[in-house]
C-alpha cells in the first residue's frame, strides 16, 4: 500500500461505527491496518466483498480472545505493531488480557488507542450510550435544528464520526509522530463526548462576543435563522442551498434571484427593497418567506444554471446518489468503485505520497492464516491456534 503512512503497522479490535471508521481513514492513507475479529463472527463459504465499505482497505483475522492462546497471539501481534485501536467499555480489554499495561510491557513504543463515547473516566464512563446521547451532553444536539422545534439529530456524524471517529485517528498519528521522536508509546483516550465538544469551538467563540444565542435555536447566523443562509425548496420539490454571508455575496444572491432592484421582475416577491438589510435579524423570518417565493418559481435544474460557478455560495442539495454523478464530484474522483460499489474515496489529496486505491472489505477471519504467517508465526503454531479454536481461518 502507498500513501503517508506506509510502512506503520496497527491492529484494530473489531468495533462498530467510530473504531471501524478510524480504521479505514488511517488504511486509506496507506498504514497495514489488520482488524480481529471475534472467532464466532467467521461465516463459512462466504465470498465476494463484504457489505460494509468501512472495513476496506486492511486484512481480516479471526482470535477468541477468551482463550489464553488467543490472547497471546494478540500481544504477540502487539509486539510487532506501532498501534493498536479498540473501542470497548472502559477495563474490557483490561479483563481479557490484554490491557495497555499489558500491552505496552510488550511493545513499550505502541500506542494504544481507546474509543469510547464518555471517556476511560467520568461519571458516565461506564454507561451505555450512542452518538445521540454523546452530543447531547457535549452541548451540541440543542443547538441542531429550526426554531419552534425540537433538536434535530445530524445523523450520527457529529458524535460518532466527526468527534469520534475522526478524533481517535488523529490522536493516534499524532502519538505516533511523538513516539518516533521519545520511543515511548502512550494511551490515547478518544471520547465522542470530548471530540464533538471540540468540534463546537467556533460556537463557543461567537457566544462569547454575543454572535450566538444559545437559548434560540434556529434564530441564528449558521443555524438557519438567516435568510441567506438555509436550504430552499424549488418547483420540482428539490432543494438548494445558499451561504451567502459575505456582503459581496449577497449582493449577487439578490441579483440573481431578481431582489437587487424593487421593481424587478419577479412578481412573487413584494417590498424587495427590505433585502438590504442583510444584518437585521428582526427581518429575517420574513425576508426568509420572500427569499422563499423566489426559489420556489423554478425548478433546482434552473437555479443550477443560473447559480453554478458563481461567488454566490450556492450547491444544489443532492442525495448520495446523486453527489457521485455531480460533474464536479466525477472531476475530482470524489466518490471511487471497489468491487462493484460505489463509495466515497480516501481523503484528503497529497501531493507526492498519493495512497493506493482500497481494497474490497473483507470477511471475518479472512485472513488469519496469511497475517499470522507475514507478522512472523510459524506454520507450526498457526497450525494449533486454528486447531485449538485460539483462531479461525474462514
Amino acid at each position: 500500500m502507498a500513501g503517508p503512512l506506509r510502512g506503520v503497522r496497527i491492529l484494530e479490535i473489531a468495533g462498530i461505527g467510530p473504531g471501524p471508521f478510524a480504521a479505514m481513514m488511517l488504511a486509506d492513507m496507506g498504514a497495514e491496518v489488520v482488524r480481529v475479529d471475534r472467532v464466532q463472527a467467521v461465516r463459512d463459504g462466504v465470498s465476494g466483498a463484504h457489505w460494509d465499505v468501512m472495513l476496506r482497505g486492511r486484512r481480516n483475522i479471526a482470535l477468541d480472545l477468551k482463550q489464553p492462546e488467543g490472547a497471546e497471539t494478540l500481544l504477540g501481534l502487539v509486539e510487532r505493531a506501532d498501534a493498536l485501536i479498540e473501542g470497548f467499555r472502559p477495563g474490557v480489554m483490561e479483563r481479557l488480557g490484554v490491557g495497555p499495561d499489558t500491552c505496552l510491557a510488550r511493545n513499550p513504543k505502541l500506542v494504544f488507542g481507546r474509543m469510547t463515547g464518555w471517556g476511560q473516566s467520568g461519571p458516565y464512563a461506564n454507561s451505555a450510550g450512542h452518538d445521540i446521547n454523546y452530543i447531547a451532553l457535549a452541548g451540541a444536539l440543542a443547538h441542531f435544528g429550526r426554531a419552534g422545534e425540537p433538536p434535530t439529530p445530524p445523523l450520527n456524524m457529529v458524535g460518532d464520526f466527526g468527534g469520534g471517529g475522526m478524533l481517535l485517528a488523529y490522536g493516534v498519528v499524532c502519538a505516533l509522530l511523538e513516539a518516533q521522536r521519545s520511543g515511548n508509546g502512550q494511551v490515547v483516550d478518544a471520547a465522542m463526548v470530548d471530540g464533538s465538544a471540540v468540534l463546537m469551538s467556533m460556537f463557543w467563540a461567537f457566544k462569547n462576543i454575543g454572535m450566538f444565542d444559545e437559548n434560540a435555536r434556529g434564530t441564528n447566523l449558521l443555524d438557519t435563522g438567516a435568510h441567506f443562509y438555509d436550504v430552499f425548496e424549488c418547483l420540482d420539490g428539490e432543494y438548494v442551498s445558499i451561504g451567502s454571508i459575505e456582503p459581496q455575496f449577497y449582493a449577487l444572491l439578490l441579483e440573481k434571484t431578481g431582489l437587487a432592484d424593487a421593481a424587478g421582475p419577479n412578481a412573487a416577491v413584494r417590498n424587495a427593497g427590505e433585502f438590504a438589510g442583510q444584518m437585521d435579524r428582526t427581518k429575517w423570518p420574513q425576508l426568509k418567506q420572500q427569499l422563499a417565493a423566489v426559489f420556489r418559481t423554478k425548478t433546482r435544474a434552473q437555479w443550477n444554471e443560473i447559480m453554478e460557478g458563481t461567488d454566490v455560495c450556492y450547491a444544489p442539495v443532492l442525495r448520495m446518489s446523486e453527489a457521485a454523478k455531480h460533474p464536479h464530484n466525477v472531476a475530482r474522483q470524489t466518490f471511487i468503485d471497489v468491487a462493484g460499489t460505489t463509495q466515497p474515496a480516501p481523503a484528503p489529496r497529497f501531493s507526492r505520497t498519493e495512497p493506493s486505491a482500497p481494497t474490497p472489505p473483507a470477511h471475518a477471519g479472512e485472513h488469519t492464516r496469511a497475517v499470522l504467517a507475514d507478522w512472523g508465526f510459524d506454520a507450526a503454531r498457526i497450525d494449533r491456534l486454528i486447531a485449538s479454536g485460539a483462531a479461525k481461518q474462514a
